[in-house]
């Protein structure tokens, strides 16, 4: 019984500190809002793909929010390919917006969730959630061998 304290308590640990909430009981964990942190994602099939995917954006958008002390630049240097970093810096050329969130302004929240998984990728559908009610996709290929993000994009890779 003391186990399963111990690992649950763990759980809450882990779930405040990253802000994931996968069910409306794991959300009572999450921090108060008004915290850096406030902004959290539903993580549905919660495989280690899209925690990895939650888990860079949720620390991409506070570094474009000014709320760490890294970069863009250095979270995606982390998270991403460099293939991949090298084109998104294009495509933010071609389309004046930021590349991750495929936007000129910031999502409010979002959400998670593995499609498929073949070949040692997994595709994961972020659903980014904007102030006005409106919501975008952004398609994620992670390769499962290192959990790195090899693809970025408005359309499913595969």
């Amino acid at each position: 019984m003391n186990t399963m304290r111990t690992v649950l308590a763990g759980a809450a640990a882990l779930l405040a500190v990253g802000g994931l909430a996968a069910t409306p009981a794991q959300a009572a964990f999450a921090p108060p809002a008004g915290t850096a942190a406030a902004a959290h994602a539903e993580v549905r099939a919660g495989t280690p793909a899209a925690h990895r995917v939650v888990t860079f954006f949720e620390e991409y958008r506070r570094a474009v929010l000014g709320e760490s002390g890294e970069t863009p630049r250095a979270v995606r240097e982390r998270y991403l390919t460099p293939h991949l970093d090298f084109r998104l810096d294009a495509w933010a050329h071609d389309h004046d917006a930021d590349p991750v969130f495929r936007a000129q302004n910031v999502p409010a929240d979002w959400s998670a969730q593995q499609v498929k998984e073949e070949l040692g990728f997994a595709s994961v559908r972020l659903t980014e959630f904007w102030g006005g009610g409106e919501s975008r996709h952004v398609w994620y290929v992670v390769r499962l061998v290192d959990l790195r993000i090899v693809e970025l994009n408005d359309r499913p890779a595969f």
